[in-house]
């Protein structure tokens, strides 16, 4: 059994991600490194976060490894500070999941998220469960380190045109909720001039008013708030605030697909080179890299596997269309933060973020998710009939089928037990179309996999 989903190890806190799990599993990134080197360790907010933060803690420090804490912070915070000043690093969140999920994530010694072979490799050891412990006297050291936040919200200032942002004196409406971007986000915007209004503010790992997933629905007070004070722009984060996802001038909710273009065909007018993101995402990428005559690579979903490529290419950008976006130039792996700031950037010549959004190529998108009870033999019995419909067929991850006018990807999720569907058009009405064709094959297929 996989331990390793798209992004790290998750599940539901007391059920499957247990003490028991936390401890060795860093036990078995200590022996991985050698019960040699630094390791940074934090958590969201998350009210089981401090339970598997020490866990991990024990863990690591029984294999010798040094320790330092870092206290509660969103992921691109840690992983920028681990490419400074440690060997790895752990973080304890599920990101957008739900409140009663938690999850364990590794950090690369550059910052970025763990490759997918050194996720096997852990995944072997902790399975053989020979853990490489130390004698009394070769424990390792701890120590607190409170100043990762700031040290990350210094380096974001640094990498964008501050000056040109101080100078509009935006006004923007924050949505963290109650998530690690409470922490970071609303002093970020105030460091770089903005007028700032929150909502859910506080961190709270109940998440008292919305799930930690920034979705359409759950985001009206933002979207009310935005248009009744006339700010610039909205912004939400999710959980762990690595994604972000933005509300224009009107109170209109701007499609994460939208935002990722605009970001690429603003990143491509200054830095021409490749592009990369997951098959997953738009059409519109596709057609912002032709007008750019660039380079595009599609890869399997997941930030680890697109921050992957971009190193391997050299590519100015890439990111997923969740508000899931990486800057090279600041660091492998995304970043909500970094990427409102740099919205904020584009903004500071005038523009208006809706002008923006009518900027890229229009397509239709739709997303949504449906249970399954054996994903491996409904995702068989998909591509099976997918094969015989005679279009051209992407297996890179799922099943993504090329309609003449659109597509559909069928695939597992790396973080619950479901499948997830996909479906891309011209028109709105094409989009439901192939969306409603998909979900009738995952049925087809679920029922046919449950008979047998």
């Amino acid at each position: 059994m996989a331990l390793f989903g798209t992004n790290g190890v998750r599940g539901i806190v007391n059920e499957y991600i247990t003490p028991e799990l936390a401890v060795n599993l860093a036990r078995s990134l200590g022996t991985y490194m050698g019960s040699k080197g630094t390791v940074a360790i934090g958590c969201d907010t998350r009210i089981s976060g401090q339970m598997l933060k020490f866990a991990t803690i024990s863990g690591a420090l029984s294999t010798g490894l040094t320790v330092i804490d870092v206290g509660t912070v969103p992921t691109p915070s840690i992983q920028y500070y681990v490419r400074d000043h440690a060997d790895a690093g752990i973080v304890i969140t599920a990101s957008h999941n739900p409140r009663q999920y938690n999850g364990i994530k590794f950090i690369a010694g550059d910052g970025s998220e763990f490759s997918r072979d050194g996720e096997k490799d852990i995944e072997k050891i902790y399975y053989a469960g020979k853990y490489s412990i130390v004698s009394w006297e070769k424990t390792g050291n701890f120590s607190n380190d409170p100043g990762v936040n700031e040290y990350y919200l210094k380096n974001i200032i640094n990498s964008v045109n501050a000056e040109a942002i101080r100078s509009r004196r935006f006004k923007v409406v924050v949505d963290t909720g109650c998530g690690a971007g409470s922490l970071t986000l609303p002093f970020l915007l105030s460091k770089l001039g903005c007028q700032v209004l929150t909502l859910e503010a506080q961190p709270d790992g109940t998440f008292p008013w919305r799930n930690p997933e920034p979705l359409p629905e759950a985001l009206t007070e933002l979207t009310k708030l935005v248009k009744i004070t006339g700010a610039d722009m909205g912004a939400a984060h999710d959980g762990d605030a690595d994604r972000v996802v933005l509300i224009d001038e009107n109170g209109k909710f701007i499609n994460a697909e939208v935002l990722l273009a605009m970001m690429a065909k603003y990143i491509l007018e200054h830095d021409k080179g490749p592009i990369v993101t997951p098959v997953s995402s738009s059409q519109r990428m596709a057609d912002i890299a032709k007008d750019a005559d660039i380079k595009l690579y599609w890869t399997a979903v997941g930030s680890i596997n697109v921050a992957r490529k971009m190193m391997e290419v050299n590519a100015v950008f890439g990111g997923e269309g969740n508000g899931g976006l990486i800057f090279p130039k600041h660091q492998y792996c995304r970043d909500g933060a970094m990427a409102c700031v740099m919205v904020l950037e584009i903004l500071a010549n005038g523009k208006k973020i809706s002008d923006l959004a009518k900027s890229v190529p229009e397509y239709f998108n739709a997303k949504t998710k449906v249970p399954s009870k054996n994903i491996q033999a409904t995702m068989e019995i998909v591509k099976q009939e997918a094969s015989g419909l005679g279009f051209k067929i992407d297996t890179t991850d799922g099943i993504k089928i090329w309609y003449e006018d659109g597509w559909v990807l069928i695939r597992p999720s790396g973080t619950e037990p479901i499948l997830r569907v996909f479906a891309e058009a011209k028109t709105q009405d094409r989009t439901e179309e192939l969306m409603q064709e998909g979900l009738n094959m995952v049925k087809r297929a679920e029922k046919v996999s449950i008979c047998e």
